[in-house]
């Protein structure tokens, strides 16, 4: 070959290179969208276990697995018998370097420190709901995730359905109105999980397939007890966010993607008998939301325990309300969703026989997982779309309620500068302190 031909090559070739999408070359951090994710999962049984069997997350190379919990992990470790076995996170990201993406869903506590060092690993992250404990872990994981421009994806599954999109376009078409309420509520805690507790004084036995320090992780040291794990963590201060942080996540959503809401201005709420370590056993929380572009000031209204809002009567005669919810009032008439961002339904029935739905003008999704697993492949933070840029200013929202909970008093909150203007002891609840090793 003669030095001309050489050159003309070389030239073709580096501008081939040039042209192509990063993402399409493949290697690691660069996944090809043709090929197959490396996930791996933390917090492998309960949730965990079936958000890795989804399909759009199965179908992909699981190539570790870590739960403090053997037992409680068998059956997902029995289904991906090639994946490696890991009980510490940190371990799992020292030793398994070939993980795409990180699927986490341990308890409240642990959803930031595992998240965040994920990300600063070079990490996709999906972290189950609600996302994170504390007001600062929000900021925290939202901007990491900004910054570093990983995919990321909270575990609220209605945000990828229909019902969301159409309660959006119905509420911009004007169906109801202009809209100055919703009320939103859960059947949470009530035949769910314990709640409210007090900490037990015996001390039984660690089971010997269970780390206790490790599922403690970022949590006050405390004696093991089976009132905190498995799966009945949700009531306690130390370790969860109540009935907030397991409905409220699904049910209030169509109100914060509908009606693009900010942080809100202040929160209160009423609640049973204040409980000194765990969450009462029932809250009604209003939040108050400042005006935006063409809509008015509105109100908010979460209630769990058991407590439900009225009953409209626009309700068709013999309708009542379901165990989870959300409904819209605005000047026309009502727009409910079932639990979880469910389709919307439109009353009165009058109303509803002259309505004609909007064409579709925001794009469906493929599915909650699968839309994550695609912007994974392409690196495109946007396709998620319950990425953190969405979900970390929803979850701080909500987080702002359960600070009028806890303190038993009404909080003027102050997004800006990340303070509740009124309320200086609220401090040590939007931030938290954690034990060596399980920091963010």
């Amino acid at each position: 070959m003669n030095r001309r031909k050489f050159l003309k090559g070389a030239a073709a070739a580096a501008f081939t290179v040039h042209i192509m999408p990063r993402q399409a070359l493949g290697g690691e951090g660069q996944t090809a969208p043709s090929d197959k994710l490396s996930i791996a999962g933390v917090g492998v049984g309960g949730q965990g276990g079936g958000d890795l069997s989804n399909p759009a997350i199965s179908s992909q190379n699981i190539v570790a697995l870590c739960d403090v919990d053997s037992a409680r992990a068998s059956g997902t470790i029995k289904k991906f018998p090639k994946a490696e076995v890991f009980k510490d996170y940190r371990v799992m990201l020292e030793k398994c370097k070939g993980i795409d993406a990180v699927v986490v869903a341990t308890p409240d506590h642990m959803h930031a420190p595992v998240a965040v060092a994920c990300m600063r690993a070079g990490k996709h992250v999906y972290v189950e709901k609600p996302m994170c404990h504390t007001i600062e872990e929000s900021r925290v994981m939202t901007k990491l995730a900004k910054e570093s421009g990983l995919v990321t994806q909270m575990g609220n599954q209605g945000h990828g359905g229909e019902g969301l999109r159409a309660t959006r376009e119905w509420i911009q078409a004007g169906a109801i109105g202009v809209i100055k309420e919703a009320h939103c509520w859960s059947d949470r805690p009530v035949k769910w999980w314990p709640q409210p507790v007090e900490r037990p004084k015996d001390t039984p036995p660690v089971p010997d397939t269970l780390d206790w320090d490790l599922w403690l992780g970022a949590a006050p040291e405390r004696p093991y007890h089976p009132a905190y794990c498995p799966a009945v963590w949700r009531a306690w201060f130390d370790f969860g966010n109540g009935a907030m942080g397991d409905m409220a996540v699904h049910n209030m959503d169509p109100a914060f993607y509908a009606l693009d809401l900010d942080t809100p201005l202040a929160t209160q709420a009423q609640t049973s008998l204040p409980q000194p370590e765990c969450y009462p056993a029932w809250e009604i929380i209003t939040y108050e939301f400042a005006a935006k572009g063409a809509r008015p000031p509105l109100k908010l209204y979460w209630y769990d325990g058991g407590k439900k809002p009225a009953r409209p009567d626009e309700l068709d005669e013999g309708f009542n309300l379901e165990d989870n919810g959300i409904y819209f009032r605005g000047e026309k008439g009502v727009i409910l969703c079932g639990g979880w961002a469910g389709m919307p339904r439109l009353f009165p029935k009058a109303l509803r026989h002259d309505f004609k739905a909007p064409p579709q003008a925001i794009p469906r999704s493929p599915g909650h997982y699968a839309e994550w697993v695609q912007a994974c492949k392409e690196r495109k933070p946007e396709g998620a779309k319950a990425g953190f840029a969405y979900s970390g200013p929803y979850v701080e929202s909500l987080l702002v309620g359960s600070l009028a909970v806890r303190l038993q008093k009404r909080i003027e909150w102050d997004a800006a500068n990340m303070v509740a203007r009124n309320a200086p002891e609220a401090d040590a609840l939007i931030r938290k302190k954690y034990r060596p090793g399980f920091g963010i």
